[in-house]
């Protein structure tokens, strides 16, 4: 096999037992310790990096690869060496299987499940010696091994030597009677990396910590005061008609994609998306602040919007601003819950946005929040019949938006 001084071996998960000593006792006691618990990422990998040499291991390279559950990243590169700074590299999907990852023994580690001992020849190494982490270092020996998790993707450790003859019987031996230990320090991080990501990504960050502070009963509920922003995009029943549903699904990401992150950069938190409506509020304790955030999160949203050119269809949306009160928390039936607000004031913020459509406005708020926003931000454009409400409502608008093209129906 070119680029290997030898085949190589593929070890089971059970390895050579070894000989437990007081030495490695101690490190497996320090990772199932509380202290390691609490410790960061780097944190971790630097302490069993020096407990490691401490023990005369001859650890030159020791990088963990951490599969996680994520929309957009597949997992954590943890990377140490002595004498220098841990890196961290978080990376996206796909890299398995493109340049120096593709066919490299760290994937078919998390792949097959199984460890990899092998052995580098310095003249000529190997193609997937040029990942970053391993780049330029010399490293002979390469002992790869799987950290298994209950449920879910594999992740991996490699521990690497630039000794000649790479590790030996007895230093694998000790790995092996650490990995049981190692493993479980890592997958508790990955389960609540995990868990933090996937109720981040699902119901937001703020809903995520009351979640996670226990506020899950049914009938859990707060009142609070927030901005509330409702953004609608416009003619979507016409482009699920005339496009095909991936097209339609195509659009509706490169929606969201310039809206979300104008709502979460402005301060926002993005509580559940309704077809092609999102729904967000603006949590800040003072009222203006609040509504000056939603103003400039919706505006930035709208302009996001108008700079995107699509060849089959345009991107316009209407958008609803209101201070009010909610009712926060847990509705549904048994086990099965939604974290939602509710109340009068949601009412109101949808039906102003309706409203968009009728008055040809991309931009409509509440006379309440207009009067906690600087006068010269918004003009009024008259009282309005609502729907539901009994009195004609005044509804005002930005003074300046992204262009006039989009007050179209």
């Amino acid at each position: 096999m070119q680029g290997f001084s030898e085949r190589p071996t593929r070890r089971g998960r059970k390895g050579n037992p070894g000989v437990m000593t007081q030495a490695v006792l101690e490190i497996v006691e320090w990772l199932t310790s509380n202290d390691c618990h609490e410790m960061d990422d780097a944190g971790l990998i630097a302490g069993l990096g020096l407990r490691l040499r401490r023990i005369g291991l001859p650890i030159d390279r020791l990088t963990l690869h951490l599969r996680t559950l994520h929309p957009e990243i597949l997992g954590r590169t943890v990377a140490w060496a002595p004498n220098e700074p841990v890196e961290i590299r978080d990376r996206e999907h796909g890299i398995l299987a493109i340049g120096a990852f593709a066919g490299s023994p760290l994937r078919q580690v998390m792949d097959g499940g199984e460890a990899i001992l092998l052995n580098v020849a310095e003249d000529n190494p190997p193609n997937w010696t040029e990942i970053d982490i391993f780049q330029g270092r010399h490293l002979i020996g390469h002992y790869i091994v799987p950290l298994c998790n209950a449920d879910g993707p594999v992740s991996a450790a490699s521990f690497c030597t630039t000794a000649p003859c790479g590790f030996s019987a007895a230093d694998l031996a000790t790995l092996d009677r650490l990995l049981p230990a190692l493993r479980n320090a890592c997958e508790l991080r990955v389960l609540r990396r995990t868990e933090l990501t996937l109720l981040d990504t699902y119901i937001g960050a703020t809903t995520a910590r009351r979640i996670l502070a226990g506020h899950i009963r049914r009938g859990a509920v707060e009142t609070l005061e927030a901005a509330l922003l409702l953004c609608d995009l416009r003619g979507f029943t016409e482009l699920s008609n005339r496009l095909p549903s991936h097209r339609v699904l195509q659009l509706l990401d490169i929606y969201f994609d310039r809206v979300v992150p104008a709502i979460t950069e402005a301060g926002g938190e993005v509580l559940k998306f309704m077809g092609d409506a999102v729904l967000a509020f603006f949590p800040q304790d003072d009222a203006a602040l609040s509504c000056q955030a939603a103003l400039s999160g919706a505006i930035a949203a709208l302009a996001q919007l108008h700079a995107t050119s699509q060849p089959d269809a345009a991107l316009h949306a209407g958008i609803a601003l209101h201070y009010g009160d909610v009712s926060y928390g847990n509705i549904g039936s048994g086990q099965r819950l939604d974290f939602t607000l509710i109340g009068p004031d949601v009412n109101l913020v949808s039906r102003i946005q309706s409203a968009c459509s009728s008055t040809n406005e991309p931009l409509l708020m509440s006379s309440r929040m207009a009067a906690l926003l600087p006068p010269s931000l918004s003009v009024s454009i008259g009282r309005h019949v609502l729907r539901g409400f009994a009195e004609p409502i005044e509804l005002y608008t930005a003074n300046a938006w992204p262009a006039a093209a989009d007050r179209r129906d």
